[in-house]
């Protein structure tokens, strides 16, 4: 009885053996990670089927395989001695190949497999792969895990956001130029230390304050007025805050997400550049006056020559002479029209505006051109109002100059045969006075250049050598001076028309 017991029980303890067996080999097959075991000499001698799907290889492919085939030689050999020194591996970042030699990244953990003597045999590989990580975390429930990689992830960005605000304060800070930001309800922001030092204020003191207090503050007045309460858009409007310190002030909207944030303020100091301008300003102004002076004596000489005041002189002399009178003549309009970007310069260009008529002004122009109209064979048309025009307050001298610059480009750069046509016409708040020409036009790529000092196309140089390059320079002047506008519209080698306006209630306060 005793022995049919003892076997029973036998046979009860190797049923139980066999079913872990099999429980193991079914946990083995149906565990989602994917797990090898390798020999300790690197052959795979098992792989589940998570295995097999990951790496595209099937069971008896695998089985007997070096293990540095299928995983990274280097990092393999780096992971295997590591778990034979310490018992165990974890989360270690490897790459295995698949057989189609995709390249996949995997977090491994390793352990040994020793033997029922305590002899090591081997050891078991299972890894996550991070391509499908977030996934796998949904799976197996690892909230915990996600929540730390995203503080993880935030922390870094955190310390990302302080180094580059600390970079761009950094910059701030020692920028040569001086700053103001304001946020969108126009507080301030932010003052660098160059701010500080233009306008004599202390950022501790002003920081945070809405702009409306700024105002009130004497200084900062004057600066704000500028721009406005509400920070209009403005490009290098110069502030002068003394003789020794000339800002140029251009206001910036700042803009993030296509939305307004608020707005940015800089000083330029150009107190050097008005410095050196200012010389230069005088030293043509001193040149000028300098050179009139025996100009005017040459031009009388010669013009008593020409007239037989001192003596009969043959046909050749007066050829050369009236060559010479005509070389002073273009020596004194430029002397002229230095003088006169002198004066625009230094702000004191119009002297006399009064009310007056102006289209006798410009039928004065024209008449003065009437000979070399007709002798260069153009054709010209004056297109006047129907109603008679109501009076302007102008500087006469000054606005003849303007017309007859224009006026001149016209008839210089026509061809003989083209077409000259000047027009003056009443708007409801202004006089528009125009010229159309059919001559060589401005090229394109010059035309925001023609109001500029010294300029002339190359078109009109190759054509006529002779020219300052200043007569729309001053004529802009004039015209801004008396409160107009003055604009153009050309086509090389086919037209052009100036237009300037002039406003008809006009006190010229500024004169």
């Amino acid at each position: 009885m005793k022995e049919n017991k003892g076997e029973k029980k036998i046979s009860i303890l190797l049923e139980d053996l066999n079913s872990l067996e099999s429980y193991a080999r079914d946990l083995f097959s149906f565990l989602p990670l994917p797990v090898c075991l390798v020999s300790s000499i690197g052959i795979i001698l098992e792989a589940n089927p998570a295995f097999e799907r990951i790496s595209g290889y099937k069971i008896e492919e695998i089985i007997g395989k070096p293990i540095e085939s299928i995983f990274d030689k280097g990092e393999i050999e780096e992971l295997s001695r590591a778990t034979f020194e310490k018992g165990f591996v974890e989360g270690k970042e490897i790459n295995i190949f698949t057989k189609e030699k995709k390249k996949i990244p995997i977090s491994a953990s390793t352990t040994l497999r020793k033997s029922e003597e305590g002899e090591i045999i081997g050891y078991f590989i299972g890894f996550f792969d991070f391509t499908d990580i977030k996934k796998t975390e949904r799976e197996l429930g690892n909230a915990q895990t996600a929540l730390l990689n995203m503080l993880e992830d935030t922390e870094k960005e955190r310390e990302k956001a302080e180094e580059e605000k600390n970079k761009t304060l950094a910059i701030i800070t020692n920028f040569t130029d001086g700053l103001f930001v304001f946020d969108k309800e126009n507080n301030l922001l932010l003052i660098n230390p160059q701010a500080e030092d233009f306008l004599k204020v202390k950022a501790e003191k002003i920081v945070s304050r809405p702009i409306s207090e700024l105002s009130k503050i004497p200084v900062l007045k004057l600066l704000i007025n500028l721009f406005g309460k509400r920070i209009k858009k403005i490009f290098r409007k110069e502030f002068s805050l003394n003789e020794n310190l000339v800002l140029e002030v251009t206001t910036v909207p700042l803009i993030r997400e296509r939305k307004k944030v608020g707005n940015l303020v800089t000083l330029h100091d150009i107190t050097r550049e008005k410095m050196i301008e200012r010389m230069k300003t005088e030293f043509v102004s001193i040149s000028a006056h300098q050179l009139r002076t025996p100009l005017s004596a040459i031009k009388w000489t010669l013009r008593m020559l020409l007239d037989g005041d001192l003596g009969k002189i043959t046909k050749e002399q007066q050829d050369f002479i009236r060559k010479t009178y005509k070389s002073n003549e273009r020596m004194i309009k430029l002397i002229n029209d230095l003088l006169n970007v002198t004066r625009i310069e230094e702000g004191r260009y119009l002297y006399n505006p009064i009310f007056t008529d102006i289209e006798s002004i410009v039928q004065s122009v024209i008449n003065s051109y009437k000979d070399e109209i007709k002798n260069k064979g153009l054709k010209f048309e004056f297109k006047k109002p129907k109603k008679k025009l109501p009076k302007v307050r102008v500087d006469i001298e000054k606005i003849e100059l303007a017309i007859q610059n224009i006026l001149d480009n016209a008839v210089r750069y026509t061809l003989p045969g083209g077409k000259v046509t000047v027009s003056l016409k009443h708007g409801k708040k202004e006089i528009e006075f125009s010229v159309k020409d059919t001559g060589i036009g401005i090229p394109k790529d010059q035309q925001n250049r023609v109001f500029t000092k010294f300029f002339r196309g190359a078109n009109a140089i190759r054509m006529e050598t002779e020219g300052t390059g200043l007569g729309l320079f001053i004529t802009k002047n004039i015209i801004e001076a008396h409160k107009g506008r003055i604009w153009f519209k050309s086509k090389e080698r086919e037209e052009t028309t100036f237009h300037f306006t002039l406003p008809v209630k006009n006190s010229l306060k500024n004169f």
